[in-house]
C-alpha cells in the first residue's frame, strides 16, 4: 500500500508559499452570492464539480488580493487537567491527546515527555509550560517535560491566530528591524541539534524485573542516555532524566536502539524504541515539528473599500482565485481590490427598486438579482435562475415582485462591465455559509484554510 509522505505535503505548501511572493501570480479572496440559498437560506455543502465553481463565479460580487499567508497547524491552548503526549516519531498526524500547546501568551511549546506515575499511567498536566529556553527543553513541576519553539507576535496572531488554527513559520534572516518574536525564534532554530533522541516508548514492559535495569543507546549518535523505573515487575517508565537526574539527549543519531539489561532476572526482557527529533533538530523548523500540512490565506476587507465592495447587503460564499483577468479578458488584473458585479446606468428611477429582488427588462425580458443600487445605477449579477442577457437602451425596467421602476439611459450604452473578468483565473477553493451582511463600519476578517 503506497502513502504520500509528510515531506510531500510540506513541498506543495511551500510551492504555493513560493507562488504567492512572485510579482507574476497573483491570488484573490472573493466574496459573493446576495440572494438566499433556499427557502430557508441554508447553506449546502460546496461540492467540487464544474457547477459548483461555475455558480459561484456568477455569484461574484467582490475580490481582494492575497498579500498575508503563512504555514498553520490546529490550535490546541494549554489547559491545566488536560494529559499531553509526547511526541513521536512513529505518530502519524495528530495524537488524540496533542503534543504541543500555546500558552496564554501566544508562545508556543512541545512535549517530549508526558508525565507518569510509578506505574506509568499518564498525569495530567497542571503547569502552564512558560519563557523561551532558547535551546534545552525545560521539565515543570507536574513532571511534563517541554520543549519552547517560537512566540506569536502580535501581528502574526492577528492575521493568523483563529478557534481552529495557529500559524507556524521557518525564520529567515533577521536584522536590526526584525520583530523581537521573530529574533527569538532564530535563536531557536540555530541552537536546534541534529539527531537528538527526545523520548522513549515503552512497546512491552517485559516481567521479572526486580531491580531497576541499566537503558543503553546503540546507535550511530553519541552520548545520548535515558533512565528506567519498574513496577510489578515490569519496566513501567524510560524517561529522558537518567540516574544522574539529567537529562542527555545526545546528538548525531540517524537510527538508534534501546537495550534493557540488569535488572535482576527477568522472565521477559522490556522491548523499548527510541524516539528521534525531527530533521534538522527540535525547533530547527516548527513546521516540521509541529507536522503542518496547511496554509492560511487572510484578507481583511474594511467597509466599501473604497466602491469595491458593497455594503449594505450580505454575501454566502467565499473563494480563493488564482490570476484573474480585468473585463476585457486579457489583461491581467493586479489592483489590491476589483468589484465583480455588472452596472447599469438609468435616466430616472420612478420607483425605488430594493436590492435582492430580480428586475426584468421591459422590452429584452432578460431578468437579475439586484446586488447595489446608488443613485441612479444598479449592479447586478445573473444566475441560471434568472437566466442571462444583456438589457437594452431606454428600456424600462421593473421588478419581478416588487413596485421598483426605471428607465435605462437611452443616450449611451447603458451596460457597464465589471473591473474583473469573473469567468477568469482558477477557482481553487469555495466555501458556502450562512448569510453575512455588510456594512460601513465592518471590517470581516477571512481566513482560508487550505489542507494538503
Amino acid at each position: 500500500m503506497a502513502i504520500v509522505t509528510q515531506r510531500i505535503k510540506k513541498q506543495v505548501i511551500q510551492s504555493i508559499s513560493a507562488d504567492i511572493g512572485t510579482a507574476s501570480e497573483e491570488y484573490f479572496i472573493g466574496i459573493g452570492r446576495s440572494e438566499d440559498w433556499n427557502d430557508s437560506d441554508i447553506a449546502p455543502a460546496a461540492i467540487n464539480s464544474s457547477r459548483e465553481e461555475r455558480n459561484f463565479r456568477l455569484g461574484l460580487q467582490s475580490v481582494k488580493n492575497v498579500i498575508d499567508y503563512s504555514f498553520v497547524v490546529p490550535r490546541y491552548n494549554w489547559s491545566s487537567g488536560a494529559v499531553y503526549s509526547a511526541y513521536d516519531d512513529a505518530q502519524v498526524g495528530y495524537p488524540a491527546q496533542t503534543y504541543y500547546v500555546m500558552n496564554d501568551n501566544n508562545q508556543v511549546y512541545m512535549c517530549i515527555q508526558q508525565s507518569k506515575n510509578t506505574v506509568g499511567q499518564a498525569q495530567v498536566s497542571t503547569v502552564q509550560p512558560t519563557g523561551n529556553t532558547t535551546g534545552t527543553p525545560f521539565d515543570t513541576a507536574d513532571g511534563y517535560i517541554w520543549k519552547f519553539l517560537y512566540s506569536i507576535g502580535a501581528l502574526d496572531a492577528n492575521k493568523y491566530i483563529s478557534a481552529n488554527y495557529l500559524p507556524v513559520t521557518l525564520v529567515g534572516a533577521t536584522d536590526s528591524d526584525s520583530p523581537a518574536a521573530i529574533v527569538e525564534q532564530k535563536l531557536v532554530q540555530q541552537a536546534a541539534i541534529v539527531g537528538q533522541i527526545v523520548g522513549y516508548v515503552i512497546d512491552s514492559g517485559g516481567s521479572g524485573y526486580s531491580s531497576t535495569p541499566t537503558v543503553t543507546i546503540v546507535g550511530d549518535g553519541t552520548k545520548a542516555k535515558a533512565g528506567a523505573g519498574i513496577s510489578g515487575g515490569q519496566v513501567t517508565q524510560v524517561e529522558l532524566i537518567d540516574s544522574s537526574g539529567s537529562y542527555t539527549l545526545g546528538s548525531g543519531y540517524n537510527a538508534a536502539s534501546v537495550s534493557i539489561t540488569g535488572g535482576g532476572s527477568p522472565t521477559k526482557p522490556a522491548s523499548v524504541r527510541a524516539v528521534l527529533g525531527s530533521v534538522g533538530g527540535l525547533g530547527a523548523d516548527p513546521r516540521d515539528d509541529l507536522r503542518s500540512t496547511a496554509i492560511m490565506f487572510n484578507v481583511k476587507p474594511e467597509g466599501a473599500e473604497g466602491t469595491d465592495f458593497i455594503i449594505g447587503n450580505d454575501f454566502r460564499q467565499v473563494g480563493l482565485i488564482k490570476n484573474m483577468k480585468d473585463s476585457s479578458g486579457s489583461v491581467d488584473f493586479t489592483a489590491s481590490t476589483g468589484l465583480a458585479l455588472k452596472r447599469l446606468e438609468f435616466s430616472s428611477f420612478s420607483t425605488q427598486f430594493t436590492t435582492d429582488n430580480i428586475m426584468v427588462g421591459g422590452t429584452s425580458g432578460v431578468k437579475a438579482y439586484i446586488d447595489k443600487i446608488d443613485s441612479d445605477t444598479i449592479w447586478y449579477h445573473q444566475t441560471e435562475v434568472t437566466g442571462f442577457g444583456n438589457f437594452g437602451a431606454g428600456e424600462n425596467i421593473t421588478e419581478l415582485v416588487g413596485n421598483g421602476a426605471g428607465s435605462l439611459n437611452a443616450t449611451y450604452a447603458p451596460f457597464v462591465n465589471p473591473e474583473v473578468d469573473i469567468f477568469s483565473g482558477d477557482v481553487l477553493y469555495i466555501d458556502n455559509r450562512a448569510s453575512i451582511t455588510r456594512s460601513a463600519e465592518q471590517t470581516e476578517d477571512i481566513k482560508i484554510v487550505i489542507q494538503i
